[in-house]
Order: structure tokens, then C-alpha cells, then sequence
């Protein structure tokens, strides 16, 4: 990985000075309901007051009583349902967060003006931010395949032909091109009391499954197995072509869908989630396959051949029967950190090459999504950031009462020290213009004007 880090290092800090978003779910947005925090995202649910407030304001385009959320994006990797770490604390992937949703809203932006459907998405205040419309989804994984590759291929060479009801052809090759797109849905997380569906989480399922069952997979109406399969190839097709301009191969992704009713009553189907990410699908390099049937992973998926090879048993990474010892692996072994360089530069190229612009990178994404946030949302309870931030008193004999600093001025450079003295136990009473609107007011919970 030599070249992949010094390549990195010359964008971004050294590895150990790397600022990458772990813990997204300890943010002070103003809540009523227990966040959830997912793999990689968290989502904080608004108030009702706050969803109402902002529709209001921003002349979003969902019905009135339309639940909100605020959704952050950290930096964290997951592979195998594990969360991975680095050596040294390095607890992410730099810029990992911002490349994924700068990849979601390319796409997005793109099923909407060629007329497919909407998504989720309301807003986007900060690169590692959503503002999202509660949806009912759709509790199918959406997968969509154009060639035989990962755990397709590894059944197919087991001996297995049928896949979702659909039935292979002989002599097929790994990484061959298919004959035609193929629709392999799973189920969406554990549903039960399905005839001839296993109880347990993404298992694969035909489409006579879902004909008949479609209400226990949240379908309004039989109808819209169809419509989900058409946005679904739809959605494949523009991705696919888009990467194909870049010299790109889209192998395989998984889309996810739900409803949600529009200002004027009508219930619409829309994508969730994201689409067309490195996190959600398999990208190779055009040129490399092209000239020569190589493979070079554009996607996590190259990470997780990494993982394949760095452990000495790999059965543990792909036998569902030894998820325990799956776990026990991910979190008792740190990986080196320039594994986790590879995958940012992975992320980061692939994103620029899609977008055809730079990620912006930050060494306080905390601190900026809170400011965008209370400036411009007035999402943040200050109360909960006071006490978030709030250090243990520990008496040091000197200051404002002999517990406290004061900092004269509250710019960045007195952000840095309100940082410093939370992780010390000091408190620190900024002294700005601006109070509690100032950086060091942000972090530190309270100033002086």
C-alpha cells in the first residue's frame, strides 16, 4: 500500500493526525426518541414542533405532518456485518462519509431529472448531513446484477443454479458479463410468518415469494412489484451509464425503496437509503477488464478481499454460523493503517471521478455540523450541548473562580483550548463578540459576550 498512503498522506493529514467522524450518534440535535445508530449512520428523529417548524420554512415538498430526521454519516467501515478499526486510534476511514453521500446525491439528483422518482432527502446542510422524510420501506434489498462475481459466483461454483427463482446457465465463468440484468432480491432484515421465506436476515427470496406475500413485505398494493422493479433497472441502467462515460464497470448494487405521501395526499414510491456508493455496489476499473478480464475493485468490496487474505481462516468471514467469532475478530484485531489509507483513496478517487469534483475535507466535522445545524435549522439543544461538552470540575486554583479558564476571544485558535481542556477536565469560559455563536463558545457550552 506504499504508494496508495504517500499518495494519501499528500492530501491529507498523516494517519495519525487524521480526522475522521467515529461517533456520530453524541451530537446535541434537539430529540424526543432514542437515536438510532446504524453500522455507519445515525439518525436523529426531530420533534413534531421542529419537523412542522422546518417544512414550514423551507417549503420542503412533503405533506405537513411528515416526520423529519437529521442523518450524519460517519467514517466508520463495516464489512461482513462488523465494524473494522485501525492501529493508533485511527477508528475510520478519512473521508469515507463525505465520498459516500457526495455519490448518493449524484445519483439522486440524477433519477430525478430523468423522471424516475424522488428519494428521502429534503436537504443537505453539510457533506456528512441529510435531512430526511420518514418513508415506509419496502422490506426487500433490492439487488440488481450484471455480472457473476462475489457470493453469486461462489454458490455457482459450489454446484448451485437457481438464484431467486431464476436459473443459470451452464459453463459460466467468475467475472463473466450475464446474458441480461438480473433482479435477486433479499429480505430486509428478519421477517416472520412468510410461507417458505427463513426467518433470518438477508435471505434470498423469488419473485413468486413476493407475489404472494407482497403486503408482508410492505407493498401497498401487488402492483407496485412491478414499479419497484422498474425503478430498480431503471435506476441500474443510468448508473451504469454513467459510469461507463468514466471507463467505469457497474457490476452489481442494492437499491432500497419505500412510500411517502407528497403535499397533495398522493403516496409515491421513492428511493432510500443511497445508491451507486463503493459501500452499496461493486465497481471495477474499465480499462483493467477490458483489455485483460482483471479486476480492480473501485468499491468496499476490495477491502473485503483484503479482509479475506489478511485473516488465516476466512470461513470465520463467511460462515454465518461463526458470526460470534466474527465479532471477536473485529474487535480484537486493529488493522494497519495504511489499509485504511488504501480505502480512502478508493473512496475519494472514485467519488471525484463521479462527480468531477473535490471532497471538501475538515479537521472539525463535529463542530461544523453543529454551527450549520443551530445557524441555519435551529436544531441544536444547547442545554444538551452544554452538558455533552461540559468537563468534570477539577480545581486548579486559578481563573474566573478556580475551576475555570477564561479564554480572551473565542476563534478557532480558542476552539483548539476549549478541546484541550475538555480532554483534561478544565473548564474554559470563552470571552468574544460573538458568546456562544463563536467556535470556542460552540465546543465549550457557554461564553461570555
Amino acid at each position: 500500500f506504499a504508494q496508495a498512503v504517500a499518495h494519501q498522506h499528500r492530501r491529507f493529514p498523516t494517519s495519525s493526525m487524521a480526522k475522521v467522524l467515529a461517533v456520530n450518534d453524541d451530537l446535541p440535535i434537539r430529540t424526543d426518541r432514542p437515536v438510532h445508530s446504524g453500522k455507519v449512520r445515525a439518525v436523529y428523529w426531530l420533534t413534531a414542533a421542529d419537523s412542522k417548524r422546518l417544512i414550514r420554512e423551507k417549503n420542503y415538498n412533503v405533506a405537513p405532518g411528515t416526520a423529519l430526521a437529521v442523518m450524519v454519516i460517519s467514517d466508520r467501515i463495516s464489512a461482513f456485518d462488523c465494524v473494522w478499526r485501525g492501529e493508533g486510534g485511527m477508528d475510520g476511514v478519512p473521508n469515507k462519509g463525505a465520498a459516500l453521500n457526495a455519490i448518493a446525491n449524484h445519483w439522486f439528483k440524477a433519477f430525478r431529472e430523468k423522471g424516475l422518482a424522488d428519494n428521502h432527502i429534503v436537504d443537505v446542510p453539510h457533506p456528512l448531513v441529510w435531512i430526511v422524510q420518514k418513508a415506509k420501506p419496502v422490506m426487500i434489498e433490492a439487488i440488481c446484477r450484471q455480472y457473476i462475481t462475489g457470493s453469486m459466483w461462489r454458490a455457482y461454483s459450489r454446484g448451485e443454479r437457481e438464484f431467486c427463482g431464476i436459473t443459470l446457465a451452464e459453463g459460466l465463468q467468475n467475472n463473466q458479463k450475464l446474458p441480461e440484468v438480473l433482479i435477486t432480491p433479499s429480505t430486509k432484515g428478519v421477517l416472520k410468518g412468510i410461507p417458505g421465506v427463513p426467518e433470518a436476515d438477508d435471505v434470498n427470496v423469488s419473485r413468486a415469494d413476493i407475489e404472494r406475500n407482497f403486503q408482508a413485505f410492505n407493498f401497498s398494493a401487488e402492483a407496485d412489484i412491478g414499479q419497484y422493479e422498474k425503478l430498480l433497472k431503471e435506476g441500474f441502467q443510468v448508473i451504469s451509464q454513467g459510469l461507463g462515460e468514466l471507463d467505469q464497470v457497474f457490476v452489481d448494487t442494492k437499491f432500497e425503496f419505500g412510500y411517502v405521501t407528497d403535499k397533495n395526499g398522493q403516496e409515491r414510491m421513492i428511493y432510500i437509503d443511497e445508491v451507486g456508493t463503493p459501500d452499496s455496489s461493486r465497481i471495477w476499473d474499465g480499462a483493467a477488464y477490458r483489455d485483460s478480464g482483471t479486476v480492480i475493485e473501485k468499491s468496499k468490496e476490495g477491502f473485503r478481499q483484503l479482509l479475506l487474505r489478511h485473516f488465516p481462516d476466512p470461513d470465520i468471514l463467511l460462515n454465518r454460523d461463526r458470526f460470534e467469532e466474527r465479532k471477536a475478530l473485529a474487535r480484537d484485531n486493529a488493522l494497519p493503517t495504511a489499509v485504511l489509507w488504501e480505502v480512502s483513496n478508493t473512496y475519494t478517487s472514485i467519488a471525484e471521478k463521479i462527480t468531477g469534483q473535490s471532497l471538501k475535507v475538515t479537521d472539525d466535522p463535529k463542530g461544523e455540523i453543529i454551527s450549520v445545524l443551530d445557524k441555519q435549522f435551529g436544531l441544536i439543544d444547547h442545554n444538551r450541548a452544554k452538558a455533552t461538552f461540559s468537563p468534570k470540575k477539577r480545581r486548579i486554583g486559578a481563573g474566573i473562580d478556580g475551576r475555570t479558564l477564561g479564554v480572551l476571544g473565542g476563534g478557532q485558535l480558542g476552539r483548539m483550548m476549549a478541546e484541550a481542556g475538555h480532554r483534561l477536565g478544565i473548564a474554559l469560559m470563552p470571552l468574544d463578540p460573538e458568546g456562544l455563536e463563536s467556535p470556542a463558545g460552540q465546543v465549550a457550552g457557554h461564553a461570555v459576550k
